[in-house]
């Protein structure tokens, strides 16, 4: 069995081989129903990650499974159009193996997207909400087992997984856009079923204002390697027990796709924000 530091140099060399020009140092990756997103860029290099070595594939409707390398603004990028997720099956170090990929390439900046159900009452669907902290109710960790010391510390502190740098240029971005952003914390559950309302009311009392089934165990792996960490959840409808509408996967992804634009814009301004802030 190869194993997974080879797995992982095996994609890079893959990659490094084949997009053109240097790596970009800013990494997006697009959550249920943003994935548009990435049709805007002056696309240098496409391809199905499926044709990347040992890179797992998406099973879920709304991720499409492409990395694209090309620019924003005339800002190099690098965007993956989906994600996989714990829930498809796959071990929790396959879930992250993309985001190991990247840090080796040289991404040193990690924009992370997701859907989420909103907790807090204030929030409304279409609403962003910049990610100050996170809750993790997956019942694992992206760092048990397997450990390479090429992969950071052992015990990575995770007192503040996102970057506050980070977070402001995304209020400045905002600001800039007249975008209303909220701020909260992640919780994350494993999934693929929505959570009860019981578990809804036992999140919210513990913190959580939204809640997603991914997203955090990227975040975990990024502050192993090193990266600096922007985290954004697109609210696309109102958990279990806060709403008397039934939650669907079609709900998410058609609220998604309606907050595309207001998304897109502030988006443009939050990688051109970190651009001007990787080369002060």
């Amino acid at each position: 069995m190869i194993k997974e530091t080879d797995q992982i140099q095996q994609a890079v060399d893959f990659l490094s081989a084949n997009i053109p020009k240097s790596i970009p140092k800013i990494g997006l990756t697009l959550g249920s129903g943003l994935g548009t997103f990435a049709d805007q860029m002056e696309a240098q290099f496409s391809i199905k990650t499926t044709s990347i070595p040992f890179w797992p594939a998406s099973t879920v409707e709304g991720h499409e499974g492409r990395l694209v390398c090309g620019k924003i603004g005339n800002v190099p990028l690098l965007i993956l159009q989906g994600r996989v997720h714990y829930y498809e099956g796959y071990p929790i170090h396959q879930v992250v193996f993309p985001i190991r990929v990247l840090s080796k390439l040289g991404v040193r900046v990690l924009v992370l997207t997701n859907a989420a159900g909103a907790l807090n009452p204030k929030f409304s669907p279409g609403n962003l909400m910049l990610i100050t902290d996170h809750i993790n109710l997956m019942g694992t960790n992206p760092l048990l087992g397997f450990y390479d010391p090429s992969f950071g510390e052992r015990f990575p502190d995770m007192s503040v997984p996102y970057d506050p740098a980070l977070i402001r240029i995304g209020e400045n971005a905002a600001k800039k856009s007249n975008i209303f952003l909220k701020k909260g914390i992640l919780a994350v559950t494993s999934g693929p079923s929505y959570e009860t309302a019981a578990e809804i009311r036992m999140i919210r009392r513990m913190g959580g204002d939204a809640v997603c089934m991914s997203t955090v165990p990227e975040v975990i792996t990024g502050v192993q390697m090193g990266m600096r960490i922007l985290g954004v959840s697109l609210i696309t409808n109102m958990a279990s027990g806060l709403s008397s509408k039934r939650l669907s996967h079609h709900e998410v992804k058609e609220v998604a796709m309606k907050g595309q634009k207001q998304f897109s814009i502030w988006m443009q301004k939050v990688i051109i924000g970190i651009a001007k802030f990787i080369d002060s």
